[in-house]
């Protein structure tokens, strides 16, 4: 089983506001736009890690149900690493033999990215696989059971980019026509960028 985990703890001070239930451009959000490409994908299940009282993005993931459900970092603010490992407790079970990981602010990844993604992964026994487009690396990562101890004891300020860094020969580079995956919305000016219009 390759589950995967959706960070959407961040407090988007870049953005100004969560991103998590900004409008997709297809009638979605963000979080129901990722939920269902997963879905589609054939992940095998989706945890999606939230902030304290996040009411209404907790609402969202429960249409997703059985296939997602939401989980509470008590401490967002120390950091992404600290939501990765909230997940991957979530997640983390026999039979699981890999964590795809990816960010509530990359919604535009295609299902047939992830599909490929994980058929890199699934023969692996002990590799990072990440896709790339243009030259410039994306989400979502996929990193196998090998790995999940390392992630656990991480420095939390270089986080999840320092296994992969460490483990250069690990690392799977999946090439992709699909700019979804590194197209992270950051900024209002990023969202006008990719959906035409301001942020509602």
């Amino acid at each position: 089983m390759i589950p995967a985990i959706v960070l959407a703890a961040g407090r988007s001070t870049r953005f100004g506001r969560p991103k998590a239930l900004l409008p997709a451009g297809d009638g979605r959000t963000f979080a129901g736009r990722v939920l269902a490409t997963l879905q589609d994908a054939g992940v095998d299940g989706a945890v999606v890690v939230t902030r304290a009282q996040d009411d209404d993005l907790v609402a969202e993931v429960e249409r997703f149900a059985p296939f997602a459900r939401a989980v509470e970092n008590p401490e967002p603010d120390r950091g992404q690493l600290s939501s990765l490992l909230i997940g991957l407790a979530a997640i983390d079970r026999p039979g699981v033999r890999a964590a795809l990981v990816t960010l509530i602010d990359v919604p535009l990844v295609a299902a047939d990215t992830v599909r490929h993604l994980l058929a890199v992964a699934r023969p692996e026994r002990a590799a990072i696989v990440r896709p790339i487009h243009e030259g410039r690396h994306g989400h979502p990562v996929i990193f196998t059971r090998a790995f999940f101890d390392e992630l656990r004891g991480a420095d939390p300020s270089s986080g999840a980019n320092a296994v992969v860094h460490r483990h250069r020969d690990a690392v799977r580079d999946v090439s992709v026509g699909d700019a979804g995956c590194v197209e992270d919305v950051d900024t209002p000016a990023d969202y006008e960028r990719l959906f035409g219009r301001p942020p509602l």
